[in-house]
């Protein structure tokens, strides 16, 4: 990964059309999901999404390599996300629906097991405080360093120490009170 963030290093000089296009392939799917997680709401994801790109068009410029690009896109992502989350429109309820990828075709039992699990695990985590979710799919599913995520949210890593330990301790709690695999399997 690295290695790619170096290149588009070397891109923001002559930064075109397709550089854009590169960008957006590589980055898109994970700033979806990142504002996804922050909004709980795939439409909204899909619109902050856009915005964050538009963004990054007008500002490449902007991108003063003191971290990676994905941590600079993911920074954009979470000021837009809250931007977002702050206008009025936004003020009311949102039910979360569950996010699942399918790779592989396992028998239809297991797949149901599967997708029962899955599915109670993200909405044991989409329901945690903002504050302890965020750090959460910050470091479990981005894979950023404790130090990186303080960084992004302008946060002391002691301080995001503390959440992420708070995090898993709830989820953990929450998912042993009880889950379908436990109620299958009694």
């Amino acid at each position: 990964m690295r290695a790619l963030e170096s290149e588009y290093w070397k891109v923001i000089e002559r930064f075109d059309a397709e550089a854009f296009r590169e960008l957006m392939l590589t980055y898109g799917q994970e700033i979806w999901n990142y504002a996804f997680f922050l909004t709980k709401n795939p439409d909204y994801a899909d619109d902050i999404t856009q915005e964050v790109f538009l963004k990054v068009y007008g500002q490449i410029g902007s991108f003063r390599g003191e971290s990676s690009i994905r941590t600079w896109l993911l920074a954009i992502t979470r000021n837009m996300t809250f931007n977002y989350r702050r206008s009025t429109f936004l003020r009311r309820v949102v039910l979360v629906g569950a996010v699942s990828r399918r790779d592989s075709h396992p028998s239809a039992e297991q797949e149901a097991l599967t997708n029962t699990l899955s599915n109670e695990l993200w909405e044991i985590i989409m329901n945690l405080p903002v504050k302890f979710r965020e750090v959460l799919v910050l470091n479990a599913r981005y894979e950023l360093s404790q130090r990186e995520i303080a960084g992004l949210l302008g946060l002391s890593e002691g301080t995001v120490k503390s959440r992420l330990s708070r995090a898993r301790q709830k989820v953990s709690v929450a998912w042993k009170e009880g889950t379908v695999y436990d109620r299958a399997t009694t």
